[in-house]
């Protein structure tokens, strides 16, 4: 469906926010996984047509958008990270004027995804009152107006309580059964269970594209447990990746990502996925050390 080849952009001489990424994806949920800076957003705004590549090619469904950028445009969902809604304005008139730019002109289309992202009983509320979740949901529902093929949606938790968090998940799940979703996110919990694919970014190239399930195997014999002192655990923290600390009285419970036992009492113990990109990320930075 999609495929970035070799794609880069340059800001100025000494800035490269993307930096050679390509891959292929297909229909499903894609999550965008890397730190703030990692070239998340402005791998996004390429495939959204707002940003030019400085070199390489985004092709969607055999035709390159960066030469043919409505190719993708009339097909499109996108949802900002901050999206902002016109005050004095229902979540129905917002709806409407968006359809309006979209050109939809079926009302039933407007009823039908505001109920979709659970908001028909808030549909002539005031949407500057709405909270962050609502927010969230009434952008995903404009976002799908025009029935796209790709749905892409850029940090869409943040700030959001845990249960309208789950809310949202289980939509951008949902809609992924049918779509082609690409969610950023820095909170890996937000994809694990939803993702059928993770692209993991840093420093503007891809260093990870594979299921959740193959990330979390190849971390396996790489995250131990152990029980140390004080002392231990400080030197710990300097010559390995401490994934979790819990003091216990005067020791500290350790999850620990090394290619080898840290300690002598250290036991393997399975990773989750946090865990396998934690891991992932320590073996990268011991091999620039090099």
């Amino acid at each position: 469906m999609l495929e970035i080849k070799s794609v880069v952009k340059q800001f100025g001489p000494q800035m490269r926010a993307v930096d050679d990424v390509s891959m292929s994806l297909k229909r499903g949920v894609v999550g965008l996984i890397g730190h703030n800076g990692a070239g998340k957003t402005t791998l996004m705004q390429m495939i959204a047509t707002l940003s030019k590549p400085s070199s390489g090619q985004i092709i969607f469904q055999g035709v390159d958008i960066v030469k043919h950028p409505d190719a993708m445009r009339t097909r499109l969902g996108f949802l900002p990270q901050d999206f902002g809604v016109y005050p004095n304005l229902s979540a129905l008139e917002l709806m409407q004027y968006f359809a309006g730019l979209k050109g939809v002109r079926d009302p039933e289309r407007i009823r039908y995804l505001l109920e979709l992202v659970n908001l028909a009983e808030h549909a002539k509320r005031n949407a500057a009152l709405f909270s962050g979740g609502m927010r969230r949901r009434l952008g995903i529902a404009q976002a799908l107006l025009n029935d796209p093929d790709i749905l892409i949606v850029d940090e869409p938790t943040a700030g959001l309580d845990p249960e309208e968090r789950l809310r949202f998940r289980n939509l951008l799940g949902d809609l992924g059964q049918e779509k082609l979703v690409i969610m950023s996110t820095h909170i890996v919990s937000d994809v694990e269970s939803i993702a059928s694919e993770l692209a993991i970014m840093r420093k503007g190239r891809l260093i990870g594209f594979d299921t959740p399930e193959n990330m979390i195997t190849q971390a396996r014999g790489q995250v131990w447990s152990a029980q140390v002192s004080a002392e231990e655990y400080e030197q710990l923290k300097i010559r390995t990746q401490v994934l979790q600390a819990q003091r216990q009285g005067d020791l500290y419970q350790l999850r620990v990502a090394h290619p080898f036992a840290p300690v002598s009492n250290a036991s393997l113990t399975e990773p989750s996925l946090e865990d396998a990109l934690m891991a992932q990320r320590y073996s990268l930075q011991e091999a620039e050390n090099v």
